[in-house]
């Protein structure tokens, strides 16, 4: 079966407009339309309607939905598999949430390299929205994130926590920290949830940022009190930067690993898990 009448009908489903499938995949709507007829023809079932209200899908193409997003997933993976073939025996994508590669990159690479010699690592840091498409998509083998999404063809495990402290650059108790000075984490939804059940008075700042490394140079240029990571709070404390605001409570982030349900027991992917997991609690 021909990977572009997969990606057609997938764009379809989302678009629900051939006019917008053949826009958004460079081609004309003909061949948008041909391409669906043939993927029809293989099954002898209408999978869409078309009508003055627009584009629907039929039952039978709701229920190839799951099993089109399965087979492009496969596909990506056999490409990737093909095209780095060489020396290694096999390649792996990881991606990693942002203060987590900011902390552990190199850490765990040299964990993973260690102990996976054959095989080539590709790793991106990025947010955990992304990481989830782009696992669902197959363009990622494995994600260390800190909002999962539940995708049906995911497989999610709670592999540890991430501990955030506030710092000022003045204040060292919660009384002491202007509001508009205050610069809010939102780390992920988890976060800000927690972060307003503490601190209620504390979230609705005029400044926000959702990376550590983007807190560090707020606070380092405009001055005033957040959340970072408890080792980065440390580092800053010891060159004299800021205060640890003591009276202000330290807020976990769980981490979690996300995989394809198909490969969450490969003993690749249990390693690569394993030595973030044992980064986390150390």
């Amino acid at each position: 079966m021909q990977i572009d009448l997969i990606e057609t009908f997938l764009d379809l489903m989302e678009t629900r407009s051939f006019n917008r499938t053949a826009e958004r995949l460079n081609i004309t709507q003909s061949t948008v339309s041909h391409r669906v007829k043939a993927l029809e023809a293989l099954f002898n079932r209408k999978l869409f309607i078309r009508n003055k209200g627009g584009t629907a899908p039929t039952a039978s193409g709701l229920r190839f939905l799951d099993h089109a997003k399965a087979l492009q997933h496969q596909w990506h993976e056999a490409t990737r598999a093909v095209e780095s073939a060489g020396a290694y025996e096999r390649s792996m994508r990881l991606g990693v949430q942002h203060d987590l590669a900011e902390v552990f990159a190199g850490r765990w690479l040299a964990v993973i390299r260690a102990d996976l010699p054959s095989t080539s690592i590709y790793m991106e840091a990025d947010y955990s929205n992304q990481m989830n498409r782009d696992l669902a998509a197959g363009d990622l083998d494995l994600a260390i994130l800190y909002t999962p999404h539940y995708l049906p063809d995911l497989y999610y495990e709670r592999i540890g926590d991430l501990t955030y402290r506030m710092v000022g650059t003045q204040a060292r108790s919660i009384a002491a920290v202007e509001p508009g000075s205050y610069i809010q984490a939102v780390y992920s939804p988890a976060f800000d949830r927690a972060h307003r059940l503490a601190l209620p008075q504390l979230s609705s700042a005029s400044v926000a940022s959702g990376q550590n490394i983007a807190i560090v140079a707020l606070l380092k240029n405009l001055g005033g009190a957040a959340y970072v990571t408890a080792l980065t709070a440390e580092e800053l404390v010891e060159k004299g930067e800021v205060h640890l605001v003591e009276d202000a409570p330290q807020i976990a982030q769980a981490v979690y690993a996300a995989t394809s349900i198909r490969t969450r027991h490969a003993h690749q992917h249990r390693r690569i898990i394993t030595a973030m997991q044992d980064l986390l609690a150390s």
